[in-house]
């Protein structure tokens, strides 16, 4: 159950044209986590923007790619809201189900390159408190992924941190279409909706 509600209908109004972005950019969606941060629109705009910067705008990272390491670090950190939400993403993105279902097996899987596979180790590590990533992690993600490209992957690990404190802590409301994909893709790995079911 949310532990804060969503703006009122009234405070969204002037947010349409912020919400409609967010809601084309992920399928037709529209995350209650930004119903929430709509209360405060310059959070939410910041928000926004850094997100659509970071994960959505075209880099040298495939944004399939950006939404699998967001996947692995949501999971990681133990946030259900954003794990649902990454990896139907992922799937949106073009990652065939099958590649999502199997992403814990990364290490040893065939559905993955080394490049993939250095990617997710960061992002694992990047979400401990203390952070865990080695020295070792590190310079195996620079042997795949040029510098800029590996900018984009922390940026996408940071990004994830900062929307997996905010649905965890707030408890936000899981929509029903990626509830739909965790339970159909997800589960068998251990996902489950818990704090984030409908009231």
């Amino acid at each position: 159950m949310p532990r804060l509600p969503v703006a009122s209908p009234d405070e969204l109004k002037e947010l349409h044209a912020d919400l409609d972005l967010v809601t084309r950019n992920l399928g037709g969606t529209l995350p209650n986590s930004m119903l929430t941060m709509a209360r405060c629109p310059k959070i939410l705009k910041a928000a926004r923007d850094l997100w659509l910067t970071v994960v959505m705008e075209p880099g040298e990272v495939p944004r399939g790619l950006k939404w699998m390491i967001a996947h692995v670090a949501s999971v990681s950190a133990g946030c259900q809201y954003c794990a649902a939400h990454t990896g139907e993403n992922s799937h949106v993105a073009e990652v065939p189900a099958e590649k999502i279902e199997a992403i814990w097996e990364y290490e040893t899987s065939p559905l993955f390159t080394d490049g993939e596979r250095a990617a997710f180790r960061v992002a694992q590590g990047a979400v401990q408190a203390p952070n865990a990533v080695t020295d070792a992690e590190f310079e195996e993600l620079r042997k795949h992924w040029n510098d800029g490209q590996v900018v984009e992957i922390i940026a996408t690990i940071s990004v994830f941190g900062f929307f997996n404190r905010w649905n965890d802590t707030m408890a936000t409301e899981l929509e029903s279409s990626p509830l739909r994909f965790a339970e159909d893709h997800l589960s068998q790995a251990g996902w489950q909706v818990g704090k984030h079911a409908a009231e």
